[in-house]
């Protein structure tokens, strides 16, 4: 995959055998079939290599067939390699090489298919019936239709002359004795009337494309770790290639990359998950906060619309850039319902101001402004001063925070929250907004808005405890249902409290213990509903399994009120998990105990690689070291757990400046260029 284009074959490399396998950019499948064969021989899988996420290698053998008699030609085996690489659309280097001493003939065809199955469909199994229509031009086979009164099309070209017929590409090849042929297809989209440009020309090495090279300069601008611990280093350099991956580039704004949620269905910016992974990401790279705040600012709501439930100054949850907007809640490109990615929007800017001010400029700092007025206005109908959701129509989503399924909020006896739900993860990032936005006015010599702010964050951390805290069960309530009651079940939600600070310092310590209970730790992370809970499952989606992410803000919250020793033990726990998976955490994974499964469960449907989980590893790092970006440049607190000793990260940028840290069992120190720094015990 590469930017909002990715292919899912068989291990031939053949598309078309699996249901949902297909050629897909900017969320249209624009090749339903792309299958191979020799007719007349069998092509067996030998192996699929990938050295970079947008391209793959598979090799294949087809072994000679047996001779009818004893005066027919001698056949031979024939070793096919195809060489993929996709990027707005697809190029595929085809190879034939006869592996015997004696020459032979080969007929090679490529049967080629579209349907321009909208990227929901494709999921969902509801494509089209009627397929696209082919002719033949000089400039190749075209492939043609109209849906929803804007044009597809599909051009397959070819290096060199090929006969055939209809959507069938033949070539007749005469191979010498131990000789080879190459040809070249490349497929050129056309999505909604845009002919786009394929990112890896013919003839051109990948290496030297655009994608290797962004693949090459953010993977050089990230720090560099030396520990002790193969499981942190494997975690992050798995981490690294993988958001690298997901950046995708918003054909209105090419030059601002974001992070796509997860592959391969949800290659598209979703407003919360690009957040939380820029927040998560900002002491590594502040570029994709920077494109998120940008894309999203540009989009943010104007105006009320009850289908695509926009409001002015609501960012939008999910955008698409392609057909399948159609098939959005409203019809539209843009979906609004989302309760949490407009106070994190605010917290972003906050982020970015911190580690790179010359990044936030007067414009962003409106478009904040435009988003703390709906916090405190449609995102606060009823104006008790807590943020809360409630879908506009029957259409929408009806848990509108990250635990958005369905049966995501619900009280201890398992019953569903009802309509509208004052989430308390939300009020945290409320919480952390009004705080960024007071650091905003500081920054600008702005004295009166920065008091106003931070006295709006006094109340609401002050009206949450009274409304939120409940005493007869030692921890913060997951939200306020219609009828203002606590919704009580035990949630990994308390986590996100103590990250963002809303929680008080009179209740931190019982928050931190009911988050390393048995009832919230497995062993391998925090469970998002204690098994104590009416509605556990170990094996839901959101009612009892582990998310990487949610486990590393957790992580993050115990650091913050100073729970040094229960982040150490979460945050191995969660690399112990990572090891597990090669490297690479999973959108989420199955919550049972480490003691009844040594090794963790995985979720059946999670995405991989996923954004927020890709960011998980460098949130547990900065948080183990106390990263923090300070007025004056970088500030640093370890407590690092001793496995992960002796620990080196190189180039950490804050303020325009790189740091170095080294931490060991004797202390810790920075230095910012050529100046040094000596800390404390680690």
């Amino acid at each position: 995959m590469e930017g909002t284009t990715f292919c899912i074959s068989d291990d031939h490399g053949n598309l078309g055998v699996q249901r949902a396998s297909g050629l897909f950019v900017r969320d249209t499948r624009v090749l339903h079939t792309w299958h191979l064969a020799l007719p007349g021989r069998r092509l067996d899988a030998l192996r699929v290599h990938q050295d970079d996420a947008f391209g793959a290698r598979f090799v294949l053998l087809s072994p000679a067939p047996a001779p009818h008699s004893s005066h027919e030609a001698r056949p031979s085996d024939v070793l096919v390699v195809r060489e993929r690489f996709v990027g707005d659309g697809m190029r595929e280097d085809l190879t034939l090489r006869n592996t015997r001493g004696w020459s032979t003939r080969v007929d090679l065809e490529l049967d080629v298919a579209a349907d321009f199955g909208d990227l929901f469909e494709v999921k969902e199994g509801t494509t089209p019936a009627k397929p696209a229509l082919a002719r033949r031009t000089a400039a190749g086979l075209v492939l043609h239709a109209v849906r929803d009164g804007a044009d597809y099309a599909v051009t397959v070209l070819t290096s060199d002359d090929e006969c055939g017929e209809g959507e069938v590409l033949r070539w007749s090849v005469e191979l010498a004795a131990h000789g080879s042929w190459s040809t070249t297809v490349q497929v050129v989209p056309t999505v909604r009337g845009r002919a786009l440009v394929p990112h890896h020309a013919p003839g051109v090495p990948a290496e030297h494309t655009e994608p290797a090279r962004r693949t090459r300069r953010f993977r050089a601008g990230t720090p560099r770790l030396t520990t002790a611990d193969r499981d942190l280093t494997d975690a992050l350099a798995r981490s690294i290639d993988d958001l690298a991956t997901l950046r995708i580039f918003d054909p209105d704004r090419p030059g601002d990359p974001v992070i796509a949620a997860g592959a391969p269905w949800f290659m598209a910016l979703f407003g919360r998950d690009a957040l939380l992974t820029s927040l998560m990401l900002a002491p590594v790279d502040t570029s994709l906060a920077v494109g998120t705040l940008a894309s999203l600012g540009a989009r943010m709501g104007v105006r009320d619309d009850a289908a695509s439930e926009e409001q002015p100054g609501r960012v939008p949850h999910e955008l698409r850039f392609g057909p399948a907007g159609t098939s959005l809640v409203g019809g539209g490109n843009a979906y609004y319902g989302s309760v949490d990615a407009t106070p994190l929007f605010v917290m972003a800017v906050g982020e970015v101001a911190r580690w790179a001010p010359e990044r936030v400029g007067p414009e962003l700092v409106a478009l904040a402004d435009r988003a703390l007025e709906w916090v405190r206005g449609p995102g606060d109908p009823d104006g008790d001063g807590f943020v809360e959701h409630e879908r506009a129509t029957d259409h929408g989503l009806v848990n509108q925070g990250w635990k958005d399924s369905w049966d995501g909020v619900n009280h201890a006896d398992g019953t569903l929250a009802r309509a509208p739900v004052a989430l308390a993860e939300v009020q945290g990032y409320a919480y952390a907004a009004y705080l960024a936005r007071a650091e905003l006015a500081d920054a600008r010599a702005d004295a009166g808005t920065a008091s106003l702010w931070r006295a709006r964050a006094a109340e609401l951390r002050s009206a949450f405890d009274r409304a939120f805290w409940l005493p007869e069960r030692g921890w913060y309530a997951a939200g306020l249902d219609r009828d203002k009651r606590p919704v009580d079940a035990l949630t990994s939600s308390v986590g996100h409290c103590l990250w963002t600070g809303i929680v008080s310092d009179e209740h931190a310590g019982e928050v931190a213990a009911r988050l390393t209970s048995a009832e919230m730790w497995t062993g391998f992370g925090i469970r998002t509903l204690a098994s104590g809970m009416g509605a556990f499952d170990p094996m839901s989606y959101h009612n009892g399994s582990v998310w990487p992410h949610d486990t590393a803000l957790c992580v993050a919250g115990l650091r913050r009120y100073g729970f040094d020793d229960e982040a150490g033990m979460v945050a191995l726990g969660l690399l112990d998990a990572a090891a597990a998976f090669g490297g690479r955490l999973p959108e989420l994974f199955s919550g049972f105990d480490r003691a009844d499964e040594p090794a963790p469960v995985p979720y059946p449907a999670a995405c991989s690689p996923q954004a927020w989980a890709s960011a998980a590893p460098f949130l547990l790092l900065s948080a183990l070291l106390g990263l923090r970006a300070g007025t004056s440049g970088l500030e640093c607190d370890p407590a690092v757990p001793d496995r992960l000793l002796p620990l080196h990260l190189a180039r950490v940028r804050c303020r325009g400046t790189s740091y170095d840290i080294d931490v060991d069992d004797r202390g810790w120190r920075t230095r910012a260029g050529a100046t040094s720094g000596q800390g404390g015990a680690a």
